[in-house]
């Protein structure tokens, strides 16, 4: 038995996983992160501890026997945050995390470093990134940085917590900016520009290997074994790959969490920088990965039920369906915190234009539906350059329960969408297939594959047609509102 442990942005997310890699229990915590000013946002890494203590106990309550069998606890995380520990491992301020962009003028002086540096770390600097929001830091509370004997990431924190071990994995380090992503090790050239003493960085290890054992006291309070080992883990987006068996050249999937990923797997580093196309380590050793990170997934989705007076989202898609008749007539800029790929823009903000009195509800949501499914269209375009497109990628996140929005994106890409059974824990079920590897030493090839199919959703051709001079409107729009980005971002 093996737990999978997904610290996510709005949610943790747990899998009780048996020998079998079958379902035993799947439950989830809510988070809450802020944003205290304008391109902020954070949250007290204290809140993902006691998600994880809360879900852990009920997991205890309700799956007594099967949490007496628990070998191991996998662990992956958003990526990218910036957690500052004192001494006494306590955090001296909120973490800074994914899409916070207060610091797009430190990434815009490492960017100044050279393409060289940038191919080395997989990808130009960015605001999102752990380095550049440091050097920030460093710039602007430099009372915080000088309490600061540690450095972690979101799901360390957590480790941290369970087994009193500083440890991280290198598929979660390298969306840090402080990685060598060929050589899988701390790059220092990017600490010293980034103004980071390496002895505050943790241990760095394959995501695979056992990181640490489950403290004593922990494990009685949760019935657990007295040897639990603990993973390594992965960021998030390895863990999907992992949990999808997205391992081999060719293998691929788009995420449809709080933000989104479009993902390739590779046997090699191959950087493409220019493109703004993120090319990081993998969580398996000799493994790689070519992403195109969009900030944007279903989070604008969840804004806009906030913003039409009802939090209900799977009543909103319901509504949307009922009353589909073909695309909108709204166009709609879902980049809530800015964008990455293809814009590399913090500033960049939502949009729905188009309104008129009749507009409605389901037209509002709709439009929004459909400008993150053009803003997929994008980042695949940026990904793929002009090598072949994939027929079919798995479709994973929360985004990927409802069968309806899968069809939009589907259609807009002009490819099959393969959603596998539970597509929507992803990244913890990866989680769990890394605890198990943790301890049994096994092939990853016999462990890492895909999971029994739930259902392929294919393209509408007639649809995929309609939606073309929408999507070019989509970029037009963008391009047309860059100038008052400034204006409106605070």
């Amino acid at each position: 038995m093996y737990i999978g442990i997904d610290i996510g942005t709005s949610a943790v997310k747990f899998l009780l996983v048996d020998e079998a890699q079958a379902l035993v229990a799947n439950i989830e915590r809510p988070l809450h992160p802020v944003q205290p000013k304008p391109q902020w946002s954070e949250d007290d890494p204290e809140n993902w501890w006691q998600a994880v203590a809360d879900g852990l106990d009920v997991l205890a309550r309700d799956h007594r026997n099967a949490m007496s069998g628990v070998r191991a606890i996998g662990l992956s995380g958003q990526m990218h945050a910036a957690v500052l520990l004192d001494e006494a491992d306590i955090p001296v301020r909120p973490a800074i995390l994914w899409n916070d962009g207060r610091s797009a003028g430190e990434a815009a002086e490492l960017a100044q470093l050279g393409t060289d540096l940038q191919s080395t770390m997989g990808v130009l600097p960015m605001p999102s990134f752990t380095g550049p929001k440091f050097l920030w830091l460093k710039r602007n509370e430099p009372d915080a940085i000088k309490r600061t004997r540690s450095l972690l990431l979101a799901k360390d924190f957590v480790r941290l917590k369970l087994s009193g071990e500083k440890v991280t994995d290198i598929s979660d380090a390298a969306g840090a900016w402080l990685i060598d992503e060929e050589k899988r090790q701390w790059s220092g050239v990017a600490l010293e520009a980034c103004g980071i003493d390496r002895a505050l960085l943790p241990t760095l290890m394959e995501s695979p290997e056992a990181s640490a054992t489950l403290k004593r006291d922990l494990a009685a309070r949760w019935g657990l074994p007295a040897n639990v080992v603990i993973a390594a883990g992965a960021g998030d987006v390895a863990a999907g790959g992992i949990g999808a068996g997205a391992i081999n050249p060719g293998d691929g999937f788009i995420s449809l969490g709080t933000s989104a990923q479009i993902f390739l797997a590779d046997t090699a580093h191959h950087p493409d920088p220019g493109r703004l196309v993120h090319a990081f380590c993998h969580a398996l050793p000799d493994r790689w990965y070519r992403m195109a990170a969009l900030l944007n997934g279903a989070g604008p989705l969840s804004a806009a039920a906030r913003w039409t007076g009802d939090g209900d989202v799977a009543a909103l898609l319901a509504e949307v369906e009922a009353n589909f008749r073909g695309p909108s007539y709204l166009l709609a800029l879902p980049y809530l915190f800015g964008e990455r790929t293809p814009h590399n823009d913090p500033l960049a903000r939502a949009a729905i234009v188009g309104m008129t009195h009749s507009t409605t509800r389901a037209d509002m949501v709709q439009a929004v539906l459909e400008g993150i499914a053009f803003s997929l269209c994008d980042g695949l375009d940026a990904l793929i350059g002009n090598k072949p497109r994939p027929e079919s990628l798995a479709l994973i996140g929360g985004g990927a329960r409802s069968p309806f929005w899968a069809k939009l994106i589907a259609s807009a890409l002009d490819l099959r969408l393969v959603r596998y059974e539970a597509s929507d824990r992803g990244p913890a079920f990866g989680a769990a297939r890394l605890a198990r590897l943790s301890v049994t030493k096994e092939d990853a090839r016999d462990v890492v594959v895909p999971p029994p199919v739930r259902d392929v959703i294919a393209p509408d051709p007639l649809l995929h047609e309609a939606y073309q001079p929408r999507l070019q409107a989509f970029r037009g729009l963008y391009k047309a509102l860059v100038p008052i980005w400034p204006a409106v971002a605070g």
